[in-house]
This record gives structure tokens, sequence and C-alpha cells, in this order.
């Protein structure tokens, strides 16, 4: 499968960035449904993913966007009870989801730990690729084809949750894995794998903050190897690096 080699597109500041990044999604969308019908989106967590979000709601752009005719999943998820104010879904929702007319049928939250799969997160994963599979086209086993895959980077160079070191980045056959053990809190969580990322038409790798800056360097690195995860995010057609001044500091 072809990757796309990163292109940074730096911002003034982290609200800039989320701004801009928000109008950026919402062109993609509305070209990907005029082109297709549908739009389909990953969406990522913490700040970075939260602030676009946010700034998607507070844009009256947002309403070119068809909100019935998008797939919305989530490359990771603290596997925690539903509702739980750490989960991923329930911060999007706070942000935005909440707020737009998105068929529910079309939104796709990773499994909770209170569940149907209980404190399993392998089972939940299992579930989740299951679903993955289920509404990918014949012609792209495995996966939808996803139209963008928003990625936050971590001062580590992790993405998702798939981090330096830690077997789950190093999963080649799955689409989706439980994750134990993670060196940030919560220890357990369900992310996508590198195979299901790289499906993605479109990568956008997310990163603000002077404490980004030497992750986002790496980013741009040749060395596509399991110790710095945040190389091997790449989109088929085309991967953005987003950040700010501060995150584009060490560059």
């Amino acid at each position: 499968m072809t990757s796309a080699a990163p292109q940074p597109v730096v911002h003034s500041d982290s609200g800039f960035m989320a701004r801009a990044c928000a109008a950026r999604l919402v062109t993609a969308v509305a070209d990907a449904q005029s082109a297709r019908g549908t739009a389909t989106v990953v969406l990522t967590g913490g700040r970075n993913g939260n602030a676009l979000l946010a700034a998607l709601a507070d844009t009256p752009a947002r309403d070119t966007v068809d909100w019935s005719r998008l797939d919305l999943w989530w490359g990771d998820e603290r596997f925690l009870p539903g509702g739980d104010p750490e989960r991923n879904q329930s911060q999007a929702r706070e942000a935005l989801l909440d707020a737009v007319a998105l068929d529910p049928a079309r939104v796709h939250p990773m499994p909770a730990s209170d569940g149907p799969y209980g404190p399993d997160a392998d089972a939940a994963a299992a579930a989740y690729a299951a679903e993955l599979a289920a509404a990918a086209p014949p012609d792209h086993p495995g996966v939808p084809r996803f139209d963008v895959v928003l990625l936050g980077v971590g001062p580590d160079t992790h993405v998702a949750s798939l981090f330096p070191g830690h077997p789950a980045a190093a999963e080649t056959g799955r689409t989706v894995v439980g994750v134990h053990n993670a060196p940030k809190p919560p220890p357990t969580r369900i992310s996508l794998t590198f195979r299901a990322i790289r499906a993605a038409r479109e990568v956008w790798l997310l990163a603000a903050g002077e404490d980004k800056a030497e992750a986002a360097a790496a980013a741009l690195s040749d060395a596509a190897g399991t110790d710095i995860p945040a190389t091997r995010a790449r989109g088929t057609e085309r991967t953005l690096l987003l950040l700010d001044e501060a995150a584009a500091s060490r560059l």
C-alpha cells in the first residue's frame, strides 16, 4: 500500500490552528460527500483533537456538512465505563457531536468497560474490528476507506494508543487491539493499529505546544520504526502534520 510523506502546515498559535483545522475538515468532508455521497472520519481525543471539534462546533461553516451522511469512528479509546468523562467519546460528544444532526447508526464508538464484553479489552477490540470489517467495501476488505484519520501526536511520539516500544505498535495482522499496561493512564485502552490507520486516504497529525516540538520533528523523520510511532501514521493520498509555531520550533 502506498503512503504519502507528511507535509508540515504551521499556524501562528493553538487557537488559530484549531479553527484552521476545523475549516479544513469541513472542506474535506464536504468534498468527500460531493464525490462519493458520504464521508468517513476517524476522530481523536486529547487537547488538540477536542479543540478542533470545539472550533468546528463554533463555526457557521459546519452547516455545509450533511451530518446525516457522515460516518464517525474512533482511533482509540480509554477502556472505561460508558459515559466516563475521560472517554474520548464523552469528550467528543460534549465538544461537538451532541450539537449536530448525526445519524446514530453511523456513529461507531469503541466499546466501554461496562459494555457487553465487560472488562475484556481484547474481546472489545475484536468486536470493533468486526464492526469495521462489516462496514468495509468489497474492494477494500478489513476496514472502511477512511477519508480522514485524525491523530494527536504525544510528546513521546505516540499516536492513537500506539506507544513507542509497546507491543500494540508492532501489530501487523489485526486492525484493532486491546492495549495493556499503557505508559500513561488509564493503562487499558483500545486502539486502531497501523494497518487500519494506513488505509486512510488522508492522515492528519495534530501537535500544538512546546512540549510537542521534539515529537513533531521526529514525525517528519524517515526512521519509520516502532520506536517512533508517528513516523508510521501515513495516508495513501496525503499526510498532514498540523502544528502551531511552538510545536514547529524544532523542525
